[in-house]
C-alpha cells in the first residue's frame, strides 16, 4: 500500500462509525500501540486531533489484523464506493451504494468474477482494485476465493 492509501485507511480508521462495541476496542488497542510506540500516555494519545493519530497508526510496521481489517473496511466504505458498486453491478450482487445487502452472499460464479474484475482494471487504477480484491479476500476468503487467479 502507499503512504498516501495506508494515511487515508488509517485516517478512516478513526473517523468509522460502525459497530460502537467493536470500534471502541480497536481504537483503545490502537491507542494503546500508538503510546507504546511514542512512549506517551494512553490519555495524551487520545487527545491528540484524528490526523495526528492517523499519521501515527500509518506509520506503524506492525498492527493486529482486526485493526488492519477495520482500517480497510472504513478506507473503502469512505473512498471506493464508486468501485465497490462497479464491481458488484458487474458480478450482479444486489447493494445498497457497494454494501452488500444480502445476509448470506452466494460465491460468485467465476465468470462473473472474472467480469467483475475485467470492470475494475477498465475503470479504475490497478493499486486501488489490487487492494480491493485483496480485501474481500481478506474478509471472506470462502465466498471471494475465485478471486486469487485474478491477482496476478
Amino acid at each position: 500500500m502507499s503512504p498516501e492509501t495506508r494515511l487515508a485507511a488509517a485516517d478512516a480508521f478513526w473517523r468509522d462509525k460502525g459497530n460502537p462495541d467493536e470500534l471502541n476496542v480497536q481504537h483503545a488497542e490502537a491507542t494503546m500501540a500508538i503510546a507504546r510506540r511514542l512512549n506517551f500516555r494512553t490519555k495524551s494519545v487520545t487527545a491528540l486531533p484524528i490526523d495526528r493519530r492517523a499519521k501515527h497508526l500509518a506509520h506503524m510496521s506492525e498492527v493486529s489484523e482486526a485493526i488492519a481489517t477495520r482500517a480497510l473496511v472504513a478506507y473503502h466504505m469512505a473512498s471506493q464506493r464508486p468501485m465497490m458498486r462497479a464491481f458488484l453491478d458487474a458480478i450482479g450482487l444486489e447493494h445498497d451504494d457497494g454494501v452488500i445487502t444480502a445476509e448470506e452472499v452466494p460465491v460468485p460464479a467465476p465468470e462473473k468474477l472474472a467480469d467483475g474484475v475485467a470492470a475494475l482494471r477498465a475503470a479504475f487504477p490497478e493499486p486501488d482494485v489490487t487492494l480491493y480484491l485483496n480485501t474481500l479476500l481478506s474478509i471472506d476468503g470462502e465466498t471471494w476465493a475465485g478471486i486469487e487467479k485474478h491477482l496476478t
